[in-house]
């Protein structure tokens, strides 16, 4: 049996081939390479599973016939054995095809997320920032298990509904040609009626699917911000808005539904005129002794079966809008373009990399247009040292970080760790020499001790432990029922902000890389705790360079060396007592910092 292509290995270009297509069908009908023995069994167990059962109704059709026209038992001896042995080969053959159609589906639906995830963890952040978590998590998960009706119930089912019912057309022909002949058009009416429709509904599907997702995306927000909502009062404003959201969802799945009740109609209003056509002239060739009485109720089983694969393929095809449409919106993840790339034959250098970080000239604006988050930046981290970036909020602070990691490119400029410019690195490389402890802390719904571990997964029990201990997390990690095993919750719920950033804290200083960004990583902690815990890294900093976002004083002071920001430039540099003795800009920012302290503390 064909062997399923790991889906976190498989290469995200692989999911980008299918930009060839235009469709959610040709997109889908491409996933199938590689599961072609696969496939043909399920179509061969399929095209038996229905021939069985055509053979087993005709069989007892014909049986029925021959007593109505007085046949023994000892007649009946020979159809009642291949009865037998039809139903057999059909329950085993129905087994079979059930089996093997849903073991394809859910191969390919496993590649497909593992594309789906590699095109993710391409994109971001930057793709991420423009969507809405809800929306790429209905197109992961709802849109891509859409998918399994096409693979498990429709393409097998399409070959299964052209092959069956030819087989039954060419003995009806042999019967008698007319009967055939009278079948055939109500046959193409019920199979294309589908195809007719169909343009309207993918457009309908497209709708009802992003109708869809902004529902979910809503719903996601209200359980995330329920704390919020709740605080301010905002439930009936939500509810409100939640079920505008709905309403529009249930007049797409109304609009989807009418069509789909229409084109039902017809189908069945076709397949009864075929049924009527072919019982009265098969009852008009019995009469006139053209057709042997005992083939009558056989004509009219073989033709009950010519729209039993017709009409399975129709009922499918009325949902093949909306999977269709599921289907574009988790292609589209795929096709988008990596806002970052490697550069060609990208890889990581032989020797160990200087802790030195170096922006020379960098400007970069974000996509969507605007004014330059950053102009002609320019400032040096030297091995051992440590830089704050201060600023007013919007500056271009986090950018330089955001940048120095590659979450984008710079538009001009260059940004180098050692000697190596950063767009000549691999990315993966890249994220390996810098521990980043980020502004917005994410903790995942497992073990604090998992959470840490994240940053080295080869890392030892006790490795974790002195990491949490250089945090100031340790103590505060033991002091809970469960110590290392406690489960954060989701996004840490359980855990307090400074918690949380202790953790990261702990995350990083495990990764031990050479480069350090620690993008406002104490802002959670009391003045104790700050205090301490900077008293702690200054040891942890000794040879790496550290790139230090804050703007609490206590922080900044602990820097080497202060690279001033506004408006997207460099202003000033140098220590703080430089700066405060002849600073422009910093001057005036640290005495307003210092004077809200003041009015904060007087209350």
């Amino acid at each position: 049996m064909t062997t399923m292509a790991n889906p976190r290995t498989a290469p995200a270009a692989s999911g980008q081939k299918a930009t060839r297509f235009s469709s959610g069908f040709w997109q889908l009908l491409w996933m199938i390479r590689g599961y072609y023995g696969l496939m043909a069994l399920a179509i061969v167990t399929g095209v038996l599973n229905q021939g069985a059962t055509i053979a087993s109704a005709a069989l007892g059709a014909y049986m029925v016939g021959q007593v109505a026209v007085g046949a023994t038992a000892t007649d009946l001896r020979t159809p009642a054995v291949a009865l037998g042995a039809a139903v057999i080969l059909r329950a085993v053959m129905a087994w079979a095809e059930m089996w093997i159609a849903h073991d394809l589906a859910y191969r390919i639906l496993a590649e497909l997320r593992g594309h789906l995830y590699d095109a993710l963890e391409r994109l971001a952040p930057g793709y991420l920032i423009r969507r809405r978590s809800g929306d790429v998590a209905s197109a992961a998960m709802a849109d891509i298990e859409t998918a399994e009706w096409f693979y498990a119930h429709t393409v097998g089912t399409f070959v299964v509904a052209v092959v069956v019912p030819l087989l039954a057309f060419a003995t009806l022909g042999v019967m008698h040609w007319t009967l055939a002949l009278v079948l055939l058009p109500f046959a193409v009416l019920v199979a294309g009626a589908p195809f007719v429709l169909r343009r309207r509904a993918a457009r309908q599907g497209e709708a009802l699917r992003a109708d869809l997702g902004n529902l979910n995306a809503e719903v996601v927000d209200g359980v995330q911000g329920l704390r919020e909502l709740v605080a301010f009062g905002s439930q009936r404003r939500f509810l409100a808005n939640l079920e505008s959201h709905s309403n529009r969802l249930v007049r797409s799945q109304l609009v989807y539904g009418m069509r789909a009740g229409i084109e039902q109609g017809a189908v069945v209003a076709f397949m009864s005129c075929g049924m009527l056509s072919v019982v009265a002239v098969a009852a008009n060739h019995v009469s006139r002794g053209d057709l042997d009485p005992a083939y009558y109720p056989v004509v009219i089983t073989l033709a009950i079966f010519v729209f039993i694969p017709i009409l399975a393929i129709a009922n499918v095809a009325q949902s093949l809008g909306i999977v269709f449409a599921s289907a574009e919106r988790a292609f589209h993840l795929l096709r988008e373009p990596a806002p970052v790339t490697d550069a060609p034959g990208a890889i990581p250098p032989e020797s160990e990399v200087e802790p030195r970080v170096t922006f020379t000239g960098v400007t970069f604006g974000y996509p969507g247009g605007g004014d330059p988050a950053l102009r002609d930046v320019s400032f040096e981290i030297a091995p051992g040292e440590t830089v704050a970036l201060v600023g007013h909020s919007g500056a271009g602070k986090t950018t330089c970080a955001s940048l120095l990691m590659r979450f984008w490119d710079a538009d001009a400029g260059t940004i180098a760790i050692g000697e190596h410019d950063v767009r000549r690195l691999p990315q993966r490389f890249l994220r390996e020499i810098i521990a980043w402890v980020p502004q917005d802390i994410y903790l995942f719904n497992t073990s604090l001790r998992e959470n840490i571990r994240m940053a080295r997964p080869d890392a030892t029990d006790g490795e974790i432990e002195n990491a949490a201990r250089t945090a100031l997390a340790h103590e505060f990690i033991t002091e809970m029922p469960r110590g290392y095993d406690t489960v954060a919750g989701e996004r840490g719920v359980q855990m307090s902000g400074g918690q949380r950033q202790r953790i990261a804290i702990a995350r990083a200083l495990l990764k031990d890389s050479p480069v350090l960004v620690l993008d406002e990583a104490v802002s959670s902690l009391d003045t104790r705790n700050e205090q301490e815990l900077n008293l702690a890294l200054h040891a942890v900093r000794q040879g790496r360079a550290t790139l230090v976002i804050a703007h609490r004083l206590s922080t900044i002071r602990s820097a080497d060396r202060i690279v001033v920001l506004e408006e997207g430039r460099v202003v000033e540099q140098g220590t703080h007592d430089d700066l405060l003795a002849h600073g422009r800009v910093y001057r005036p920012l640290i005495a307003a910092q210092t004077e809200a302290a003041h009015r904060v503390s007087i209350q």
